[in-house]
């Protein structure tokens, strides 16, 4: 027979899942360099199922519809850097004629704050030469971390294939481990979260690819009508940096303005360019994503960004990329635990009733009711007793 949950009872689980909490993020923290690439092949595996599943209805043995479908994943990201090397070395041949550009450009701008502030051209080389000197003095710093973070690229390019193989040719073996493992929860739960977890992270994955097809052919399209050179590479970038919710479209706007500011004889190219990326970023906010990915990522935006700094502070850029499917997959968590679900619920999105003021105070005066009546029906018992 279960205990009853007193306040000091629910206290102290408070106490314990906080202290759990921690100590999860502080072992994150420590094992990045294990988990990153675990949760990147997760994601690239869940990707890669409906691939390997449709081999296997072809009659291919699993294991060499797993290889089939890493190979295709390979060759997809490799093309792709490829595309991006490729375009950025054909851009730095005409880098002499953009530094000189760039050297008029900052000659302008240097005499406007000249006539509008009184900034001197001596102000501006002094602290520019401050700036160049804590460049160069934490130089040795960069390199070393530069160095080191090569060495983790290298072992995550040969790790995340290997890890993708094992996740689609072990899945039911990792299955039979969650029912195991969970026996007391019951076989047809814990299945159920496991396919609820599937497809809310395959809806963000698949949706995702294909919001960022949509937004790289309107980000080429505006560069293309305002002869912009290279308008597929940085139309396709600055879709590729949507990988970064929220500010990735805004930082692939600035990578064409600066370009067409070096190439063009006029600025107004580049507030264009800022400007029409923008308007794409509203449209893919509002219009695009909610009609494709839909409702079943429903994250609300303060728990997304909550979830990007947490991202940030504990993996860098890849907590960055990885925040939004993880939120995704602790909500399905949340919500299967009925003594958890009112976190689930908190990062959820909320219903139009909750948008309304009135709605607010309907909801708090039927709450006074409530604690009046069950204050009254206590005052009652006593006296009765």
């Amino acid at each position: 027979m279960e205990k009853p949950i007193t306040p000091k009872n629910s206290e102290y689980l408070l106490a314990v899942r906080l202290v759990t909490l921690i100590l999860i993020l502080i072992l994150s923290y420590m094992l990045q360099s294990v988990l990153v690439p675990l949760l990147f092949s997760m994601l690239i595996a869940i990707t890669l199922f409906p691939l390997a599943t449709l081999l296997e209805r072809w009659r291919i043995p699993r294991l060499l519809a797993a290889i089939i479908s890493v190979i295709v994943a390979i060759i997809v990201i490799v093309g792709l850097i490829y595309l991006i090397v490729n375009q950025v070395l054909n851009i730095g041949r005409n880098g002499e004629d953009m530094v000189a550009r760039f050297q008029e450009i900052l000659t302008v701008i240097t005499q406007w704050t000249n006539e509008k502030f009184g900034i001197t051209d001596d102000m501006l080389s002094q602290k520019f030469h401050e700036f160049t000197d804590n460049a160069l003095s934490n130089a040795t710093t960069y390199i070393q971390r530069a160095f080191s973070s090569i060495g983790g690229i290298l072992s995550s390019v040969v790790l995340v294939p290997l890890f993708v193989f094992f996740m689609l040719y072990y899945r039911d073996f990792f299955r039979e481990f969650f029912f195991l493992t969970f026996k007391s929860t019951g076989r047809e739960k814990v299945n159920k979260i496991l396919n609820d977890i599937y497809s809310v992270v395959q809806s963000y994955l698949v949706g995702l690819l294909t919001v960022m097809g949509i937004v790289a052919i309107l980000n080429t399209a505006g560069l293309l009508v305002m002869g912009i050179s290279y308008a597929w590479f940085f139309g396709i970038l600055a879709a590729l940096l949507m990988l970064i919710p929220y500010i990735g479209i805004a930082i692939g706007s600035i990578l064409p303005a600066l370009f067409a500011l070096a190439t063009k004889d006029n600025a107004w190219y580049a507030v264009g360019i800022i400007g029409w990326f923008q308007v794409v970023q509203f449209f893919e906010a509002n219009l695009i994503t909610p009609n494709i990915v839909g409702s079943k990522v429903s994250i609300n935006p303060l728990m997304s960004i909550v979830g990007l700094l947490l991202g940030g502070m504990l993996f860098g850029l890849a907590g960055l990329i990885l925040a939004l499917p993880l939120i995704a997959i602790i909500k399905v968590v949340l919500d299967s635990n009925p003594s958890l679900s009112h976190f689930g619920f908190l990062i959820g999105e909320p219903e139009e009733s909750h948008l309304k003021s009135k709605r607010s105070f309907k909801r708090l005066r039927e709450w006074r009711i409530k604690k009046a009546l069950e204050s009254s029906l206590k005052a009652k018992k006593k006296a009765d007793k």
